[in-house]
């Protein structure tokens, strides 16, 4: 560097033996490789996934599930045993176009890698220049006939290298394969996010469905109890104040029904569009809660493999990885930059002569650039490039924050369902049991048809939770699987482009 003189130099070097030399000491020095080389930050991880080290559920209901340590298959979403769930995930993943948006965004940046290690090669270009031209002749021709007008054609070749001395480019195709890294755990968050989609709107799908089916049987009793309350009116069995407060209670329940046929009309076209499809476009696929198969074992992970499993967080690893490689790039354009130029050619004023040995001519040179003055850009460039390393930094340790959280919070919520779907099964069965004990006793007269009324309206909003409670359960299943990777990285094709 104190050889170096601090302004453009540009050299023919005609002395083959001192340009070869110099030639050597580039080359060697083509070995140096300037910024930080990248490695993984040190992250504070927790002992366990939760606050409790117990992770089993409780074994006291039949229906408990239980975390088992292992691997997420690939196809988690089958652990369900739904086909048109199946069938539905792969139609969504051949026409939604985030997935192909995501995969064309992984084929630029594949090609930005490809374009910046051309520049570990030279360049080479060709050129013919045919003319015809005409000399003053007040000038002296520059042609042996001294002829004032004439042809010259001229055939040459180019070359250029610019020598990686300071590992810019090396640095600068690390950087572009990290950020093409970064596009294809993209394109895997993109996978996952779509098929989680899937799965929890087909779920909230059935859990409508459910609801909308108990919504309608209460209803057809509601109506068959009317029509009883009428005749036995007209028998003068019951009073007015009677049938008027059982037709209250029938327009009551069907007051509920127009709600969840809303929210089923507005769920069916969630799904469409996760389909790539349209409102008015007919879906076939239509769920219920009985379509689904709880998982009974679910998968468990140690914290130090949540880093390797969650795709963000190998996103966010891989912009920082981009991040540490741009820093060798600042600094790297801060140091001189060396050219090697070779020309080859022949002109001649005669096509046939062309290629003769009298017409050949040939250049070799070298070119060193320093950057002398720029107000402090290059400097505030590489500070640039270190605080957004700093910045990413922060990032990726916010992202694994995050993963933690979730899948603390997934958890935490399979426990809870578990004994709200308990609790409401339980409430569910003693309600239906209450609800046949008062009906006997007001087809005795034991009891009046407004005594009848809030055990039926209990009984209904226990059912409705019931399916609520159970749809929960295969939601926050899914979501676990999500939380945890959902087994994206058991596929050999999601390797590292870095590697």
């Amino acid at each position: 560097m104190k050889n170096l003189r601090p302004y453009t130099l540009s050299v023919n070097v005609l002395r083959k033996g001192t340009f070869w030399s110099g030639i050597s000491l580039l080359a060697i020095l083509s070995g140096c490789t300037v910024g930080p080389n990248y490695q993984r930050p040190d992250v504070h991880l927790p002992k366990a996934l939760v606050e409790q080290p117990n992770l089993a559920l409780s074994q006291a209901s039949s229906t408990a599930q239980k975390y088992v340590l292992q691997d997420i298959p690939t196809a988690w979403w089958q652990a369900f045993h739904s086909q048109e769930l199946n069938l539905l995930i792969e139609k969504c993943l051949k026409n939604n176009p985030s997935v192909a948006i995501a995969q064309a965004n992984l084929n630029q940046a594949l090609e930005n890698v490809k374009i910046q290690q051309a520049a570990f090669f030279p360049s080479v270009s060709a050129t013919f220049n045919p003319t015809r031209q005409s000399v003053a002749k007040s000038l002296a021709s520059p042609l042996a006939s001294n002829s004032y007008v004439y042809n010259l054609h001229t055939a040459q070749l180019n070359a250029s290298y610019s020598l990686d001395v300071w590992g810019a480019n090396r640095r600068q195709v690390e950087m572009l394969k990290a950020e093409a890294d970064a596009s294809r755990y993209n394109v895997e968050v993109t996978y996952l996010t779509l098929i989680s989609n899937v799965v929890n709107a087909a779920i909230q799908e059935a859990i409508i469905r459910d609801q909308i089916r108990i919504t309608q049987n209460a209803i057809q009793k509601q109506r068959e109890l009317t029509s009883i309350m009428h005749k036995a009116r007209v028998l003068g069995q019951v009073s007015d104040a009677d049938v008027m407060t059982q037709e209250s209670a029938q327009l009551a329940v069907e007051a509920t029904l127009p709600p969840l046929q809303k929210q089923l009309a507005i769920q069916r076209d969630l799904i469409k569009a996760l389909a790539g499809e349209y409102p008015s476009d007919r879906l076939a696929a239509e769920f219920n809660l009985a379509q689904f198969k709880l998982p009974y074992e679910l998968p468990a992970a140690l914290p130090s493999s949540l880093l390797q499993r969650r795709p963000d967080i190998r996103l966010s690893e891989a912009i920082l990885h981009a991040a540490s490689a741009n820093i060798g790039v600042a600094v790297a354009n801060r140091l001189p930059d060396i050219t090697l130029n070779a020309d080859l050619g022949s002109s001649s004023n005669r096509l046939a002569n062309l290629f003769a040995s009298a017409s050949n001519f040939w250049t070799i040179g070298a070119n060193v650039a320093q950057p002398i003055f720029d107000g402090g850009a290059l400097k505030h460039k590489e500070k640039l490039a270190r605080a957004a390393y700093d910045g990413a930094v922060a990032q990726y340790k916010s992202t694994i924050i995050a993963a933690f959280q979730n899948v603390g919070d997934v958890m935490q919520s399979i426990q809870s369902d578990q004994n709200a779907y308990n609790t409401a099964l339980q409430a569910t069965q003693a309600s239906s049991k209450s609800l046949n004990l008062a009906r006997k006793q007001y087809r005795l007269g034991d009891i009046s048809r407004i005594a009848l009324l809030p055990l039926e309206q209990n009984d209904l909003q226990m059912q409705l939770a019931l399916a609520q409670a159970q749809g929960n359960r295969l939601q926050d299943t899914a979501a676990l699987f999500q939380a945890l990777g959902g087994g994206w990285w058991s596929t050999q094709q999601n390797q590292e482009i870095t590697k």
